[in-house]
């Protein structure tokens, strides 16, 4: 029975390294072409190592196409829904843990504009930040994505399985309520607010489409416009695409690893509930 499961789960354990391996190969191949010439990368037969590395690409991307002004853009964009998420956290904690008037018919408006297809609300948004003077403007990109009804949602649902006696218990004992916010909720909902930054992130990072519409000055644009941009002007130069894209893609990873253990445990508590 022992040796049957041994070999079973070597089975299990191949299936998964090949299929990992087959995910991966193109992230690998990405990232190692992004160091080759431009011959090595249109070689026959191709090459998976670069002979002679290279950073003449990422030098390029930042000396002469701008990238270090799209990637302060980025940043501040990240910076900012950072912020959002949490403002978002306090509103799904307010919605989870408090009474006040309205409460359920704020709640199902959030839960209303969940069902509204982002696209549906871009032109009434345009139209909005135009007559206030935020287009073509880093608040006009920032300002619509501070707030986001499934972050609320989500947030909402966790933090209704935090007992209450325990934020009473932190009132008795004469704590307020950001210090109950900052010091107890906070740690409580690690693993909810790992997948939140993440996914937040992620949306903040790779934003094209809303700064692209809102923006028509280069010196606001993001780094998913600007490689966009490297795309249709250097469409043979195969070397600097990969190091744009691998430029897009590494810091995701990045944080990923970096957020995997909560990452799981907030799938778990999803799971559970």
């Amino acid at each position: 029975m022992e040796l049957k499961n041994r070999f079973e789960r070597s089975i299990v354990n191949t299936l998964l390294f090949m299929g990992g391996l087959l995910v991966s190969l193109p992230f690998v191949w990405m990232i190692l072409s992004s160091f080759k010439n431009e011959r090595e990368v249109l070689s026959i037969p191709p090459t998976l190592f670069p002979n002679e590395p290279t950073f003449e690409h990422y030098i390029n991307l930042f000396q002469n196409l701008n990238f270090d002004i799209y990637l302060v853009n980025t940043f501040i964009i990240v910076f900012f829904s950072m912020v959002g998420l949490l403002l978002n956290t306090m509103a799904g904690y307010g919605f989870g843990k408090f009474q006040f008037r309205g409460k359920e018919i704020w709640f199902a408006t959030v839960l209303l504009t969940m069902m509204i297809p982002g696209q549906v609300t871009m032109i009434p948004t345009y139209l909005i930040l135009n007559e206030a003077g935020l287009t073509n403007s880093m608040a006009g990109i920032v300002l619509p994505g501070l707030i986001a009804a499934f972050n609320i949602f989500l947030i909402r649902q966790f933090m209704v399985t935090i007992p209450d006696d325990l934020i009473e218990a932190a009132r008795l004992d004469g704590a307020g309520e950001f210090y109950i916010f900052f010091k107890l909720i906070i740690p409580l909902a690690k693993p909810i607010l790992a997948v939140q930054i993440i996914l937040t992130f992620i949306g903040a990072w790779n934003s094209f489409l809303w700064p692209l519409i809102i923006a028509n000055d280069e010196s606001l644009y993001t780094l998913s416009v600007g490689l966009a941009l490297l795309q249709d002007q250097n469409v043979t130069n195969y070397g600097l695409q990969m190091a744009g894209s691998t430029f897009m893609v590494v810091p995701v990873l990045i944080i990923f690893i970096i957020f995997q253990k909560h990452i799981v445990e907030g799938f778990n508590v999803s799971g559970i509930k």
